[in-house]
């Protein structure tokens, strides 16, 4: 299927599972020339970019800690010198380091979720807001997520208020750049069924969770690849910037 992704190139990070990931498949589908980012998740990652360029696509990879806001920065630039230009970024890098009540949040595990959540966030789209500012195109997503509205489940506050970071970071920057040519949007999951969950989430929150969505399941990755396809594309989304699609099952209506 020929759309206007076709051809353009993207850096995706978090790409080696979940949302990321299945991102990273659909964009490959549909002919972009993509840049699979991973941390620690190597042989993943390479099966993610196996499956895109099976299917003849273009997948190359790209690793680093984005939690240093050297190593977020150096990436960008590093994609845009295999890509040769920037396109599409999308900021899917994220977790919460466990759950905690606010009173028994360490300064550890502050610093690994402010650094990671927010500084990923900040240090990556400062990079390659100067580059598509100064190639006058481009689009940045970021993945946001439900809990930035709700405060987030049990322990996870200081998630959540990162990620309620994202979402006005988000908007701060679809306003200085817009002038440029440049759109900036967000995507908020809802409870979506990734290693994230498997890893933060016991089965009856997940459960107690499922029971409070009007749709009657939890999501999947492949749910919200759908939003990402329609913010990347200029055709179907070219007059919206500075705006968060909510990806829930009718959990949060805003």
């Amino acid at each position: 299927m020929s759309t206007d992704i076709e051809g353009k190139t993207a850096l995706i990070f978090g790409a080696s599972t979940g949302i990321g990931a299945a991102i990273a498949r659909r964009f490959g589908e549909l002919g972009a020339n993509l840049i699979v980012h991973y941390r620690s998740s190597a042989a993943e990652a390479e099966a993610v970019a196996a499956d895109i360029r099976a299917a003849g696509g273009k997948a190359d990879l790209l690793q680093g800690d984005i939690a240093d806001p050297r190593t977020a920065g150096s990436l960008v630039e590093e994609a845009h010198r295999r890509l040769g230009r920037l396109d599409i970024v999308v900021n899917n890098a994220g977790t919460m380091f466990g759950r905690s009540a606010t009173v028994d949040v360490s300064d550890e595990q502050y610093r690994k979720v402010i650094d990671l959540n927010i500084g990923g966030v900040f240090f990556a789209s400062r990079r390659a807001a100067e580059i598509m500012r100064n190639a006058q195109r481009g689009t940045i997503i970021n993945t946001t997520s439900i809990a930035a509205r709700t405060g987030g489940s049990d322990g996870a506050g200081l998630y959540g208020s990162a990620k309620a970071f994202v979402s006005t970071f988000t908007r701060v920057l679809a306003k200085e750049l817009a002038p440029f040519g440049v759109r900036v949007n967000a995507v908020a999951p809802g409870v979506i069924q990734t290693p994230f969950h498997e890893r933060y989430s016991t089965a009856e929150q997940l459960d107690a969770a499922r029971r409070g969505i009007p749709l009657g399941r939890l999501g999947t990755a492949e749910d919200c690849v759908g939003a990402y396809e329609f913010l990347a594309s200029e055709r179907m989304s070219g007059y919206i910037t500075g705006q968060i699609i909510e990806v829930n099952g009718g959990q949060l209506m805003p």
